[in-house]
């Protein structure tokens, strides 16, 4: 059972890594990258759906991502819904293709980005510290029914510490690396 407890706790730090992976990937850096739009939500008839849903994400330069829609219509929603996006750039249309030209980044902004990326990094923590917490709980809880040995529990919850050290580890090794990709002009 306690086994199954710190494979749980692992599973489930694991998961909280892979979201500020898939969060970091999103904020923008000097470069362009589908990953920046593909994700914003347009309406579409009525119905919210991801931009990668409904057209073809391109990076043809490093500074510029295209947007080919596979319904035409949709062009204006798709231009609304980037406008209004934090990622505070003005989509062009040409055609039947939206343009999204990334100008470089300030210097201001590039801290703001390093703000938010911290603040990411610290939300992942904070799941951490929590999957933490309630595993703790559910080991206090066995120590309470019998069947497992003071000792048991205490060797656990080392266990599950140094569950929590190597996910706090990784996540702040991702933050830094997200911060000086941001920062390298």
């Amino acid at each position: 059972m306690i086994q199954e407890l710190l494979k749980d706790a692992d599973n489930r730090m694991k998961k909280a890594v892979e979201v500020l992976k898939t969060d970091f990937a999103g904020l923008r850096t000097g470069r362009a990258s589908t990953v920046l739009v593909e994700d914003i939500k347009v309406d579409y008839y009525g119905s919210i759906m991801t931009i990668k849903q409904i057209a073809q994400i391109a990076v043809p330069e490093p500074t510029q991502i295209t947007i080919q829609p596979w319904d035409v219509s949709v062009i204006p929603n798709i231009e609304k819904a980037i406008r209004e996006s934090d990622l505070g750039v003005q989509p062009q249309r040409d055609g039947n293709i939206i343009r999204i030209n990334l100008p470089p980044l300030t210097e201001e902004r590039r801290k703001e980005l390093v703000k938010k990326a911290g603040k990411m990094a610290e939300q992942a923590k904070i799941a951490i510290r929590n999957i933490r917490h309630e595993i703790m709980k559910e080991l206090d809880k066995l120590k309470k029914e019998g069947g497992y040995s003071e000792d048991d529990i205490k060797r656990a919850k080392d266990e599950l510490q140094k569950i929590t050290d190597k996910h706090t580890k990784k996540i702040d090794e991702l933050l830094q690396k997200k911060e000086e990709e941001i920062l390298t002009v």
